[in-house]
C-alpha cells in the first residue's frame, strides 16, 4: 500500500500555502477507489442539482422511516450496526451532515477540498458518533456506569476531537442549502458561536459539563428521564465540537479566534479538572449512581464499586492523554506556521536579490 504523504497541518488550511496536486487529485489511492471517487464527484456535478438533492433528501427521509420502524415494530432483525432505539434528530443530523460534505467536496475546486487523511479523521470522528449513540452500544451504557463513561467521553472528547482535526467545516457548508449557508453565517449565529467559544467560557463550559452530568442526583435524573436523557447527550457533543474546533483550528491568528499559546493553555487547562473527577470515582468508599443497580446490570459479575472504579479510570486517563495530544497538535501547528514564515521571508529575500541583479539598484 502506498504511504500517504507526510503533509503539516498549517500546509493545508494556512492561505499562503496551496494544496499540492498530489492530495487535490487523490492520486495515492489505488486506481480503483480513485475511479469510484472521481466517478461520484462528476456525477454530484453532471445531474441536475435541485432533482438530484431532491431525490437524495427524499432517500434519507425513507431510509429514517424504515429504520425508525424496524427498531420500533422489530428491534430483533435489527444487525448489530443498525440503530438500536432510533433517535430521528441524531439520525438527521450525521446523514445531512455526511451528504454536505460529499455535496461540498463535488462542489469546491480541487485546490480547495480536504486532503484524504483530513477526510479519514472527520469520517471516523462521525463513526465514533455514531457508535456510541444509535447502535446497541446505547442499551449497554445504560446498564453499565464505565460504558456509560465511555460513551461520553467518545461524545464529548474523541467524536469531536477527530471531526475537528479533519476541519471540513467549510466543505460542509459548500454543500448547504443556500438558506441554510446565509444562517449559519447570520450575525446572530457567528456571534453565538463567538460568545460560546471565548476561552474562559469555552473552558468552563467543557469541565462544567462534564462535571454536571456527573453529579448523583441529576444523573439519576437524566437516566430515567428520556428528553433530559437527549439533553444531556445533545450538550455533550456540541460542546466537545465547540472547545475542540477551538482549540485544533489550524490556522494562526487571525484567522483564528485565539492564538497557539492561549489553545496549548486551553488542552492543559481542562486535563487537571478531568483528572480529579476520574480520581474522586475511582476511588470513592460507596456507590454513587444506584440507577444501574435498579436497571439491572449488563455485567452482574462487576459489582457497582468495581463498576464506578472502572468507570472513574476511564474518565481520568483518555481524557488527560487527548489533551496532551490536543497541545502537541498545537504546538506542530505553531511549528508548521513559523516555518512558513521563514520560506515565505527567504522567498522574498531571493526575489529582491534577482531584481536588484536586473535594476542594478
Amino acid at each position: 500500500m502506498t504511504p500517504l504523504p507526510s503533509v503539516g497541518v498549517a500546509e493545508i488550511d494556512n492561505p499562503r500555502f496551496s494544496v499540492s496536486a498530489r492530495f487535490a487529485k487523490r492520486e495515492f489511492l489505488p486506481s480503483p477507489a480513485r475511479e469510484a471517487f472521481r466517478r461520484g464527484l462528476s456525477f454530484a456535478r453532471s445531474a441536475a442539482p435541485q432533482g438530484r438533492d431532491r431525490a437524495i433528501y427524499a432517500a434519507i427521509l425513507a431510509l429514517g422511516v424504515v429504520l425508525f420502524w424496524l427498531s420500533n415494530s422489530h428491534p430483533s432483525w435489527m444487525p448489530v450496526w443498525a440503530p438500536w432505539d432510533f433517535a430521528p434528530l441524531q439520525y438527521l443530523a450525521a446523514a445531512l451532515t455526511l451528504f454536505w460534505f460529499w455535496r461540498g467536496l463535488a462542489l469546491s475546486p480541487a485546490a480547495e477540498r480536504p486532503p484524504l487523511w483530513r477526510t479519514i479523521f472527520f469520517l471516523l470522528g462521525m463513526l465514533v458518533l455514531y457508535v456510541v449513540l444509535q447502535t446497541r452500544f446505547e442499551y449497554w451504557s445504560q446498564h453499565m456506569f464505565f460504558l456509560n463513561r465511555v460513551q461520553h467521553v467518545s461524545m464529548h472528547h474523541l467524536g469531536p476531537f477527530l471531526i475537528a482535526i479533519g476541519w471540513t467545516g467549510a466543505t460542509i457548508k459548500q454543500g448547504m442549502p443556500a438558506k441554510l449557508q446565509r444562517f449559519v453565517e447570520s450575525r446572530p449565529m457567528v456571534g453565538l458561536v463567538r460568545a460560546l467559544q471565548q476561552p474562559l467560557l469555552a473552558a468552563l463550559l467543557f469541565v462544567g459539563l462534564f462535571y454536571f452530568w456527573l453529579i448523583p442526583s441529576v444523573h439519576f435524573r437524566a437516566m430515567i428521564d428520556p428528553r433530559l436523557y437527549a439533553v444531556m447527550n445533545w450538550s455533550m457533543v456540541v460542546d466537545g465540537l465547540l472547545f475542540w474546533c477551538l482549540v485544533l483550528d489550524p490556522r494562526p491568528k487571525p484567522p483564528a479566534r485565539i492564538s497557539y499559546g492561549a489553545r496549548a493553555a486551553l488542552s492543559l487547562g481542562v486535563m487537571f479538572p478531568q483528572i480529579l473527577v476520574g480520581a474522586m470515582l475511582a476511588f470513592a468508599a460507596r456507590d454513587l449512581y444506584p440507577y444501574y443497580d435498579l436497571c439491572g446490570r449488563l455485567f452482574p459479575s462487576i459489582d457497582a464499586l468495581s463498576d464506578q472504579e472502572i468507570g472513574g479510570i476511564v474518565s481520568w486517563i483518555p481524557p488527560g492523554m487527548m489533551s496532551v495530544a490536543g497541545v502537541l497538535l498545537v504546538l506542530n501547528a505553531l511549528r508548521l506556521q513559523e516555518e512558513s514564515t521563514e520560506e515565505t521571508d527567504d522567498a522574498s529575500r531571493e526575489l529582491a536579490e534577482l531584481a536588484s541583479r536586473w535594476t542594478g539598484r
